[in-house]
Order: C-alpha cells, then sequence, then structure tokens
C-alpha cells in the first residue's frame, strides 16, 4: 500500500477520516497536503458530518424538529460506519452531491 506523507498507510488514513467525524476529517485535512484521495475522504468527511451536526444543531431548537432528531442519529451512524470501511478498503466513495462538493473545494485550496 502507498504511504502518506503522514506516513501511514492511505487506506489507513482515509479511513481514520472518517472515525471521529468531522472532527478527525478537519485534522487529517490540515496535517495531509498531498495525497489527494486522503484529503478527499477528509473533506467529504467534514461537508457530510458538520452538515448532520449543523442540522442536529437546528432541530434541536426547533419543536418541528425534535421529532426528526433520532432519524438523523440514524442516519449519522449509518453512514459513519459506512464511509470508515469504504476508507479503510481504500476505496474512494463519492456520495452523491457531497463527493462533488468536496472534490470542488478541494480545487479551490490547492497549494
Amino acid at each position: 500500500m502507498n504511504k502518506t506523507s503522514m506516513g501511514i498507510d492511505k487506506n489507513v488514513a482515509s479511513g481514520l477520516c472518517y472515525v471521529l467525524g468531522w472532527l478527525s476529517g478537519l485534522v487529517i485535512l490540515l496535517v495531509e497536503k498531498e495525497d489527494k484521495e486522503v484529503r478527499f475522504h477528509a473533506m467529504q468527511s467534514i461537508i457530510v458530518f458538520g452538515g448532520l451536526n449543523a442540522l442536529d444543531i437546528v432541530l434541536s431548537i426547533s419543536l418541528v424538529g425534535i421529532p426528526l432528531i433520532p432519524l438523523l442519529g440514524l442516519i449519522a451512524i449509518v453512514l459513519w460506519i459506512f464511509l470508515m470501511i469504504k476508507g479503510f478498503q481504500g476505496e474512494q466513495y463519492r456520495l452523491p452531491i457531497v463527493g462533488d462538493l468536496a472534490e470542488r473545494w478541494l480545487g479551490q485550496f490547492k497549494e
């Protein structure tokens, strides 16, 4: 397996992007400067789990949204497990819409 600039295998770095949700994605995005696949997983993690976290906050302050919070939590857990598996397998799985957004945003951050 190829190593990243962090000195770990690409598939391990890709899987680690999802372990702590958007937080681990942010850390790896800031640390990994070279590997585009790992940076993609990190950005996708930030967008998916950051978005779900923000939506959870918005729903929790709305009385109408409170019944939707358990469903949002279930979606988050399923995505978390699925994306971690894909990352640790070394597959660059692109979620619909989010994957394109992650790639576009990464293109703007070229160093």
